[in-house]
């Protein structure tokens, strides 16, 4: 059955550093579209980061570009969100997912993750 997993969520205080890990199984990532979302309590799911197919261009939401890093280890069938300089308004469920599509908005993500939360708190 093929299915994502996130995992390295927790408790850090602000301008502290986390990193994602998103493993996927029953399928590999590699030719996917693969990006990062999150939701904040009381808000909507938004699309924080993306690794697009064919070549792998990326997106970031302005407000995490220069402190958050996508990335993906073929071998490992794994993709990874590097978060640094966090703030508390970082503070979210994060959901990983993929899709064959080329592009990466929420509607077009086939596969996700159940999520990982984080917690940006001094």
């Amino acid at each position: 059955q093929a299915q994502i997993v996130e995992s390295g969520g927790g408790l850090v205080q602000p301008g502290g550093s986390l990193r994602l890990s998103c493993a996927a199984s029953g399928f590999r990532l590699q030719p996917y579209t693969v990006g990062w979302f999150r939701q904040a309590p009381g808000k909507e799911r938004e699309r924080i980061s993306c690794m697009r197919r064919p070549y792998g261009y990326t997106y970031y939401l302005e407000s995490v570009k220069g402190r958050f890093t996508i990335s993906r280890n073929l071998a490992q069938n794994a993709m990874y969100l590097e978060m640094n300089n966090l703030r508390p308004e970082d503070t979210a469920v994060y959901y990983c997912a993929a899709t064959m599509n080329i592009d990466c908005d929420e509607g077009d993500m086939t596969y996700w993750g159940k999520g990982t939360l984080v917690t940006v708190s001094s």
